[in-house]
C-alpha cells in the first residue's frame, strides 16, 4: 500500500457526496444567501448574482426530473456500454449529472421530465491501488 492507508468505509467519488461511510449518504450543494441559487463544488462567489461569501452548505433532496440524457455506446476499456448519462434537475433547484440506472438504454423508455430519485451504491465495484472502495450516486426512475 502507498502512504495513504486503506479507509474503513467507502470513500465518496466526488467531494459533494457526504456521509459515504454512514447509513445516510447525501449530496451537499452550496446555496447563495442572496439569490438562492444552488451550486456543486467549492466556490466563494455566486455565479448567478455575483454575491461574495454568501454561500452556505445545503443538503440536497433525492428527487428530481430528467432534464437531458445521452446514451453512451463507446467508453473507456472496462466500462460496460451502453449506459445512460443524464442531467437531472432536483426538486430543490440543484442540477447535476450522473448515470441513470435500472432502465434499458433505449430512447423509447426515456421521457424528458420523467421523475427520478437519487440512489447511492458502490461505484461499479472499482477499487483504487490501496484497495479503497468508493460510493457513488446514481439516478433511478420513480415508478
Amino acid at each position: 500500500m502507498s502512504e495513504q492507508s486503506k479507509q474503513q468505509g467507502p470513500l465518496p467519488v466526488v467531494p459533494y457526496l457526504k456521509g459515504a461511510d454512514t447509513n445516510d449518504p447525501y449530496l451537499e450543494g452550496l446555496e447563495c444567501g442572496a439569490c438562492r441559487a444552488i451550486f456543486l463544488g467549492d466556490r466563494s462567489t455566486c455565479s448567478k448574482c455575483g454575491a461574495r461569501d454568501q454561500l452556505s452548505p445545503k443538503r440536497l433532496g433525492n428527487r428530481g426530473k430528467l432534464y437531458s440524457y445521452s446514451i453512451v455506446y463507446r467508453s473507456f476499456p472496462g466500462i460496460d456500454v451502453p449506459y445512460i448519462s443524464a442531467i437531472v434537475d432536483l426538486e430543490d433547484g440543484a442540477t447535476l449529472k450522473g448515470n441513470l440506472i435500472d432502465i434499458e438504454p433505449d430512447p423509447a423508455n426515456l421521457e424528458f421530465d420523467m421523475p427520478v430519485e437519487v440512489v447511492f451504491a458502490d461505484a461499479l465495484g472499482r477499487k483504487d491501488k490501496d484497495g479503497n472502495q468508493y460510493l457513488s450516486y446514481f439516478f433511478r426512475p420513480l415508478n
